[in-house]
Formats: structure tokens, C-alpha cells, sequence
């Protein structure tokens, strides 16, 4: 799609094409395997209790995860 060695600017390229310049540049970056382990215990505590909301969730991973995990939480 955008050809970093073409004469066109990538910038023009990317006018062109009708994406943002910054999906260009955009490099991903992988996800900490600490804050995937507790998204997969926040969606097994949704699976048991599915009535449970953001908060009660939220008490649930306090009583039940490491202090330093608890700082992750916060965010």
C-alpha cells in the first residue's frame, strides 16, 4: 500500500490513499505478559460472576492478585 521508496512522499502517498500519516508511522507494540495474565483473570472473573460491574470487578482482582499487580489495576 505505501511504498517507502517511491518518488511520491509518503506523506502525499497517504493523502492519496485517504489514510491519516500516522497509521503510517504507527508501530505497534506488544502487550506485557503481567497485563495480559490479568486480563484473562478479569475475563474468567466475568465469565463466573457476568452480573458483576467495573467496580465489583474491581474489588474482586484487588483481593485476589499480587501487590505489585495491584499498580497495573490502578491504570
Amino acid at each position: 500500500m505505501i511504498d517507502r521508496g517511491h518518488d511520491l512522499p509518503v506523506a502525499r502517498q497517504a493523502k492519496v490513499l485517504n489514510i491519516s500519516r500516522g497509521s503510517v508511522y504507527y508501530q505497534p507494540r506488544p502487550v506485557p505478559a503481567a497485563d495480559l495474565a490479568i486480563m484473562r483473570r478479569i475475563d474468567e472473573l466475568h465469565l463466573d460472576c457476568p452480573f458483576a460491574g467495573s467496580r465489583m470487578l474491581r474489588d474482586m482482582l484487588r483481593r485476589r492478585v499480587s501487590p505489585s499487580a495491584a499498580a497495573t489495576l490502578r491504570r
